[in-house]
C-alpha cells in the first residue's frame, strides 16, 4: 500500500515540511534511501546522510535543525524512532492474516478453540487446551494439555508450550522457543548420583509479552515462573524455574537468570549477562553486557557492569586501574629496586 506524507503525519500527529502529497510504499535506512521509501533520523551520528538521501519522506525529531537544504519531505514528531515503530506496527496489522485450521493439525476433542484462529500444518493441541479468539499458531507447534493461549497471541513455528502453562493476550512467541520445560532440580544421593526432583509448577506469561527465538523458560518447581505484562525477551535466553520478571523489563540475547531470582519493573538486562539464583534485582536497574550478578541489587535506578557486577562508575574507575597495571607493575619494580639499593647503601 502507498501512504502520503499527509496520511503519515496525521497518523503520527506530526507536522510536514515539504510535499504533503508525496507517496511512499516501503522503508529504507537513511544511508540507503531510495525514491518511494520512508526513512528516519533519530541518531545524530547519521545526520550527514539526511542531506544526501534519496528517500522521499524522513521522520525527524521536533528539535532537529538542519544545517543544509534537504530534498526529502520531513515529518516532524516528538520521537522519530518511536514513530517508525508505530508505523511499522500499523502496516503489520494491515497485512492479510492467515485463517483456518490446516487439515494436518491434531486437535483433541476437549480443546476449546476461539473465533478467527489460524492453526498451521502439523500443530498439536492437547486435552483441555484453551485457544482464545484471533490466535495464530504456525506449523509444527505443540500446545500441551491444560495450557491456555490468550486472545490475539501469535506463536511462530516449532514452539512448544508444556502442560498447564498460560500465555496472555497479544503476546508474540518466536520460533523454537520452549515454555514450561523442567527446571534444573536434582537432589544428590549419598552415592553421589542425582535424584530428579519433579517440577510441579508452571509458567505464567502475562499480556503483551514478546519472547525471541530459541529461548527456554522453565516451569516452577513449586509455584510459577512469571513474566509480567510488557516484558520483552530476546533470542536464546534461559530463564530458570520460579524466576519472576517485572512489568516492562527487557532482556537482550544470550543472557540467563538462575532459579528463584526476582527481577523488578522497567529493568534492562543487556546481552551475555548471567544472574545468580535466589537474589533480587531492584526496579529500573540496568545491567551492562557481559556482566555477572551474584548478589542482590537493592537500590532502584542503578547501572551495574562488570564480570562481578558493581555500580558502573566504580567499574570504570576499576578498569582505568586495570588498564594501567603494566605501567604500575613497572613502577613497583623500579621502586623495589631503589629501596633495595638504598638499604644496601645505608648498611655500608
Amino acid at each position: 500500500m502507498e501512504y502520503s506524507a499527509l496520511q503519515i503525519a496525521t497518523l503520527l500527529g506530526g507536522t510536514i515540511e515539504g510535499d504533503h502529497n508525496v507517496l511512499v510504499s516501503n522503508y529504507s535506512k537513511i544511508e540507503e534511501g531510495k525514491p518511494g521509501t520512508l526513512s528516519f533520523l533519530a541518531n545524530p551520528k547519521y545526520e550527514n546522510y539526511i542531506y544526501e538521501t534519496n528517500a522521499s519522506i524522513v521522520l525527524v525529531n521536533n528539535d532537529f535543525k538542519p544545517s543544509k537544504p534537504i530534498s526529502a519531505t520531513l515529518v516532524r514528531v516528538p520521537n522519530a524512532y518511536l514513530a517508525l515503530a508505530k508505523l511499522l506496527q500499523f502496516a503489520e496489522k494491515n497485512k492479510p492474516r492467515k485463517k483456518g485450521i490446516d487439515k494436518t493439525a491434531k486437535i483433541e476433542r476437549s480443546a476449546k478453540i476461539g473465533k478467527n484462529v489460524f492453526i498451521g500444518a502439523f500443530v498439536y493441541i492437547g486435552e483441555n487446551v484453551v485457544i482464545e479468539d484471533d490466535v495464530q499458531i504456525y506449523s509444527h507447534c505443540s500446545i500441551n494439555d491444560n495450557a491456555k493461549v490468550g486472545e490475539g497471541t501469535k506463536i511462530y513455528n516449532s514452539v512448544v508450550i508444556y502442560h498447564e502453562c498460560e500465555v496472555g493476550k497479544n503476546c508474540i512467541i518466536h520460533a523454537n522457543t520452549v515454555i514450561g520445560s523442567d527446571g534444573f532440580g536434582f537432589a544428590k544421593n549419598p552415592d553421589g548420583s542425582y535424584f530428579k526432583m519433579p517440577q510441579n509448577g508452571k509458567v505464567i506469561i502475562e499480556d503483551n509479552v514478546e519472547i525471541g527465538a530459541g529461548t527456554t523458560i522453565d516451569r516452577g518447581s513449586m509455584g510459577s515462573t512469571i513474566l509480567r505484562k510488557g516484558v520483552k525477551i530476546d533470542n536464546q535466553i534461559q530463564i530458570a524455574h520460579n524466576v519472576e520478571i517485572g512489568e516492562n523489563s527487557a532482556m537482550a540475547a544470550c543472557s540467563g537468570i538462575a532459579g528463584s531470582t526476582k527481577v523488578g519493573k522497567d529493568c534492562i538486562i543487556a546481552g551475555m549477562v548471567g544472574i545468580s539464583g535466589h537474589i533480587q534485582i531492584a526496579d529500573n536497574t540496568t545491567i551492562g553486557a557481559f556482566s555477572g550478578v551474584s548478589k542482590s541489587i537493592t537500590e532502584p535506578g542503578q547501572i551495574y557492569q562488570g564480570a562481578v557486577a558493581i555500580p558502573i562508575m566504580k567499574n570504570k574507575r576499576s578498569f582505568a586501574v586495570y588498564r594501567n597495571l603494566p605501567d604500575l607493575s613497572k613502577t613497583v619494580f623500579e621502586l623495589e629496586k631503589q629501596i633495595k639499593e638504598l638499604k644496601e647503601s645505608l648498611n655500608k
